[in-house]
């Protein structure tokens, strides 16, 4: 893959591949999902990868700084950060479809209510932007794409790569979910997705454990 210097598009290939799916089953799709039937999807849009940009500057500036302790403590803390993002993609897989489709239905309906009160001082294509930045950033603060986005950056230590990468991931999730989320969610079972993400997160807490372990 090329590398320019300050940017390494193998990294960055690499974050969108690992966020990509790790977003697709979560809350992410679900809430642009709900804006964009609030709102115009356009203005929608923009208001969610605007918020996905200011998470991911956080993330990986919180993986920056990490990537300046020693090496065993970076291997260490990524370690860490990708095996939560596992447990948390495996109990979403686990809780198979019809869990996962009620735990769907009341996400929706609780960004439903955020989108309305955002909205509630009139329709502005300022206003439906707004409100979904608003919306998206406080439903996805802490996520589970800013753990993996911050442990990508300490681990590789790129985090310019890792952030661009983790953002085209999730304005590309948000573009599905705004363009054909329907028709998506009643084909894929996205719970399987869940699985095969965590079993990836899995075996990069694995890697990084044993670096951590061995100092390699």
């Amino acid at each position: 893959m090329t590398s320019v210097g300050w940017f390494d598009l193998g990294v960055a290939v690499t974050a969108f591949a690992l966020v990509f799916p790790a977003e697709l089953p979560d809350k992410t799709f679900v809430a642009t999902l709900v804006l964009a039937t609030r709102f115009r999807p356009l203005w929608a849009w923009t208001g969610v990868v605007l918020a996905f940009a200011v998470q991911c500057t956080i993330a990986v500036t919180a993986g920056g700084l990490l990537s300046l302790l020693p090496g065993r403590w970076v291997a260490a803390l990524s370690a860490a950060l990708f095996a939560a993002g596992a447990v948390l993609m495996l109990r979403s897989g686990l809780a198979g479809r019809r869990a996962a489709q009620e735990t769907e239905a009341a996400e929706a309906a609780e960004f439903a209510e955020a989108a309305e009160r955002a909205a509630a001082g009139g329709a502005s294509a300022l206003r439906q932007i707004a409100a979904s930045f608003g919306v998206l950033f406080l439903a996805e603060w802490g996520d589970l794409s800013q753990l993996l986005t911050a442990g990508l950056a300490a681990s590789t230590g790129e985090p310019l790569s890792v952030g661009v990468g983790a953002w085209l991931a999730l304005a590309s999730v948000a573009g599905i979910a705004v363009t054909a989320g329907r028709w998506l969610t009643a084909r894929v079972p996205l719970h399987r997705v869940s699985l095969v993400s965590a079993g990836i997160l899995a075996v990069l807490a694995a890697i990084t454990g044993y670096e951590a372990l061995t100092g390699g």
